[in-house]
């Protein structure tokens, strides 16, 4: 992943948009109300989506899956279609570069006890609305605060 991260800082210094992957793991309650999962960053310990970048011979929604269970922990099956986009700015070593993130909608179908990234997150099921205060990204929390999910996912 390093040099995929090297070839974005690489692109964005030429001034061309960085791209990445993201999933919005949701579930639906008995009383039929929705829920998404967030889970904290390594580094800030701000709530975020499980997200990263595209993955070469992977569509983004096929990324967006192997995000979520390295990060979240769950697995699950993303809608074919983004539910949505948002811009942020990540940090990088030597400053900030512009990246847009393409948002998956994951139906989560199971949620693991261990996962890859269990030891440095944590994760936490929300209500939508709730969800939507917690994060930082104005786009993001906009998307999150709107959702709503196919009746058929």
């Amino acid at each position: 992943m390093a040099t995929t991260k090297k070839k974005a800082v690489r692109k964005a210094r030429k001034g061309q948009r960085i791209r990445q992957v993201a999933a919005i793991p949701y579930r639906l309650r008995e009383d039929g109300s929705l829920e998404v999962l967030l889970v904290t960053s390594r580094t800030t310990r701000r709530f975020i989506v499980p997200k990263g970048w595209p993955m070469k011979g992977k569509s983004g929604r096929k990324a967006a899956t192997i995000e979520a269970q390295e990060e979240a922990g769950v697995l699950g099956k993303a809608l074919k279609q983004p539910a949505g986009t948002y811009s942020y700015w990540k940090r990088m070593t030597n400053g900030f570069i512009r990246v847009d993130v393409a948002v998956y909608l994951l139906q989560v179908t199971e949620e693991l006890a261990d996962w890859r990234e269990a030891a440095n997150r944590q994760r936490a099921w929300l209500p939508a609305a709730d969800a939507a205060l917690l994060i930082d990204e104005p786009e993001l929390s906009t998307l999150l605060r709107d959702l709503t999910v196919p009746a058929a996912a």
